[in-house]
Formats: structure tokens, C-alpha cells, sequence
């Protein structure tokens, strides 16, 4: 009689939370479809050679958690629990069958018994319960927990999205407002709102369906949603390096406002994350085209995240030069007032947009993945869906010039509209 049972056991080891907005690694259920693969090799290796009269016993077989070895009737194996970092405890117990007359028989221990899991409230029991699996340990309040966070950073990305592309709209809008810096500004905001797109994107690729085996799931289109989602994070990045690098421009070159700079920010901006992201995939394509491509695991994962970190250290050494070369320019006496505070403006924004975007990532991105996973949830997705709307108030809502045109062009309208109300209160007058 062969023995299923243990495949329940998978579904509470996944690691595939359906709420986060990097998808984790399926080194779990990759790990037991491995070892199936092996035995099922194994199974037809042996079917291919029949036993011999008198050899009878029990043939290979895949319980779903363990490829037990033939055996001769009347005998009995024992095989160890599976090794895999923080799901099982470490234990030396072992589980035995016996072969019978009526074939193998059932686990003794069972195997939730001699191979415990990790206590509940371990990272991969978050992990688990963050996908809302039935069955997972605490799966109600846990499930609960993320399903409201899913709400927060829908919400975050919904208002960051609304906020930005309203940025975009006073900045196109209004002629006074039309120079390199601002233009800079709306590419930054574009590569926020194609974030958040993509983060959609993913979700309803990924996760709409509970029933779809995420680790297994490999089309065109969850693959292409993955490297949207990649381009997007690049270019949201480099879009930062871009204005870390304007902003030390128009301190080295004391504000002159040449375009011909434009088009190298902006081969920056798109330009170097579509490289990365085209090499990243014809790389998965050649050498490690399986699953998703959301396996963080792979090593052609730095394919993604070294130009990211380089992008950050480089934002840093600039932190660090414009803070510099900020003091010097402060104390020199031939700096007009008015250069003095339109560079204060940008240079406040950007000073403290470089380190609140790149500090958690760096951290976050030395530490294994199994590491904190609930502060690495609430920041990368809950905070960090709130950035698109913290770039809009800084760069936009608070800029003492965007505040003052729309003031001039309110005033402006106000006496247009009082204006056309006494022509035609005087037209009836005289009528």
C-alpha cells in the first residue's frame, strides 16, 4: 500500500507568500521535486531489469517526502528526516517501513512525529502562512495579518501613483516650471509609477489564482511580468543616481542650466536598467530558464542586484561629496542669495531621499533571505509603497516655487472669473 499522506506536509513548508513584493524562493518544494525526480529515475531505471524468481519484495517507491529502495519481503528500512534549513529541526530521529506480502508498510514514526517543523512564528512559517495555505500552523491569524497587509501597500502604491502622476501634470502644465531640473524630476516620478504598475502587474500574474503551483509556474508571462518588475526596481534606482549626479552638477558648474546633459541622464535612467534587464534575461534563457525567474537564489541573481548596490554606493559617495562641497559653497561670499536657496531646495530633497532609499535595500540585500523576514515584509512593501508618495511631497507639493506658481496662477484665474462676472452683469445692466 503506498503512503501519501506526506505530501500534505508540502504545502505548509512553501515558502510562497502571495503578498510580497519580491517573490521568495520555492527552495522547499524544488527540493522535494528533485529528490521525486531522482527516485522516479531510479523506479524506471529498475523497471527495466525485472526481479528474478524468488527475489520478490517491495519495488522503489516516492512517498512524497522520501524515495524508499527496494527491499526484499520481510525486511525493514530506515531513512533519516529531510535536511532543509530552518523547516525541520534538527533531529536525529528515524522513520521505518517494513516490507509486507502487502507491499510497504505506512511510516512508524509518522513522519510528523519523528521530523518536527520549526516552532510556529519561524521565518518559513511566515512565509508559509503569508500565502493564506489551509493547513499552515496559526493559518487564521496569521493569514489575516498579511491579508492586511496586502491592503496597505495596495493602498500605499494606489496614493503614491495618484500623487506622482498629479506631480507630473503641474509640472507639464505650468510653462514657468519647464527647465532640466523638473524634467528630471518627472522621469523620476515615472519610474515610481511604473513601479507600482508593476507590482499590479505581478500580483495578478502570480497570485490571482490560488489554485496555480507558483514554484512550478514558468510561461511567457509571468517571466515577463518578473523582468518588468526588475526594469522597473532598476530604474527607480538609477533614477535616484540621476538626480544624486544633477544635483552635484549644478554644484560643480554653479547652476548653469546646459541641456546637453539631458540626454546622458536619461540614457542613465532607462538606458543602463534595459541593459541589465536584457542581459538578466537572455542569461536565464541560456543557462537557468526554469520556474518563474523569481528564484532569488540563483546566482544570475546578481545579474540584478550588483548594479543596484552599485547604483547605491555611488548615490553614497555622492551623499558624501555634496554634503562637502555644500559646506564650502554655503560660506562663499560671491554665491548669490538666489543660487543659495534654489540649490538648499533640491539639495534637502535629495540628501534625504539617497540615504531613505538605499540604507534597507543594502542591508537587506548582505543578509540571507531567511532573515527577518516580517521587517523586510513591512519595508519593502508597506514603507516602500509609500515612496512614490514621499518623492511627490518633497519634489513637488513642497517646493516653495511649484507653491508659488500655482498661487500666481490661482490669483490669476480668480480675477479672470471675477472679471467675466461684472462683463456680464454690466451686459444685463444695460440691456
Amino acid at each position: 500500500t503506498q503512503f501519501h499522506n506526506p505530501v500534505m506536509l508540502l504545502p505548509a513548508l512553501s515558502p510562497s507568500p502571495k503578498v510580497q513584493g519580491t517573490h521568495p524562493d520555492c527552495s522547499v518544494i524544488l527540493h522535494f521535486q528533485k529528490r521525486e525526480g531522482e527516485c522516479l529515475e531510479r523506479i524506471r531505471s529498475e523497471s527495466q531489469s525485472p526481479a528474478l524468481p524468488g527475489q520478490e519484495g517491495c519495488p522503489t517507491e516516492w512517498d512524497g517526502v522520501s524515495c524508499w529502495p527496494a527491499l526484499p519481503l520481510g525486511q525493514s528500512r530506515a531513512v533519516a528526516c529531510p535536511d532543509i534549513l530552518n523547516v525541520f529541526k534538527k533531529s536525529k530521529g528515524l522513520i521505518q517501513r517494513n516490507c509486507t506480502e502487502r507491499g510497504w508498510s505506512l511510516p512508524s514514526p509518522p513522519y510528523h512525529r519523528a521530523c518536527p517543523l520549526e516552532t510556529l512564528g519561524s521565518n518559513n512559517d511566515t512565509e508559509a502562512e503569508a500565502r493564506g495555505t489551509p493547513g499552515a500552523a496559526g493559518d487564521c491569524p496569521r493569514r489575516g495579518h498579511f491579508v492586511t497587509m496586502r491592503v496597505l501597500y495596495t493602498c500605499g502604491y494606489s496614493t503614491s501613483m495618484a500623487a506622482l502622476l498629479l506631480a507630473i501634470g503641474i509640472f507639464s502644465c505650468f510653462r514657468k516650471l519647464h527647465c532640466t531640473r523638473n524634467s528630471i524630476h518627472i522621469h523620476f516620478f515615472t519610474s515610481f509609477i511604473l513601479r507600482g504598475t508593476a507590482v499590479f502587474i505581478k500580483d495578478s500574474v502570480l497570485f490571482s489564482d490560488e489554485s496555480i503551483d507558483h514554484c512550478t509556474m514558468s510561461t511567457v508571462t509571468c517571466k515577463a511580468a518578473i523582468s518588468f518588475f526588475q526594469y522597473s526596481v532598476l530604474a527607480n534606482f538609477y533614477w535616484l543616481l540621476v538626480e544624486g549626479l544633477y544635483l552635484q552638477t549644478l554644484l560643480l558648474l554653479t547652476f548653469t542650466c546646459d541641456r546637453s546633459y539631458t540626454w546622458g541622464y536619461v540614457l542613465i535612467g532607462w538606458g543602463v536598467p534595459m541593459v541589465t534587464v536584457g542581459v538578466w534575461v537572455l542569461t536565464r534563457l541560456q543557462y537557468d530558464n526554469h520556474g518563474c525567474w523569481d528564484d532569488y537564489s540563483s546566482l544570475y541573481w546578481w545579474v540584478i542586484k550588483a548594479p543596484i548596490l552599485l547604483a547605491i554606493f555611488v548615490n553614497f559617495l555622492i551623499f558624501l561629496n555634496v554634503t562637502r562641497m555644500l559646506a564650502q559653497k554655503i560660506r562663499c561670499p560671491d554665491l548669490s542669495k538666489t543660487h543659495k536657496q534654489q540649490f538648499m531646495r533640491l539639495t534637502k530633497s535629495t540628501l534625504l531621499l539617497i540615504p531613505l532609499f538605499g540604507v534597507h535595500y543594502v542591508v537587506f540585500a548582505l543578509f540571507p533571505k531567511h532573515v527577518g523576514v516580517d521587517a523586510r515584509l513591512y519595508f519593502e512593501l508597506v514603507l516602500g509603497s509609500y515612496q512614490g508618495f514621499l518623492v511627490a511631497l518633497l519634489y513637488c507639493f513642497l517646493n516653495g516655487e511649484v507653491q508659488a506658481e500655482l498661487r500666481r496662477n490661482w490669483g490669476k484665474w480668480q480675477r479672470s472669473m471675477e472679471s467675466n462676472v461684472f462683463n456680464l452683469a454690466t451686459q444685463d445692466f444695460t440691456a
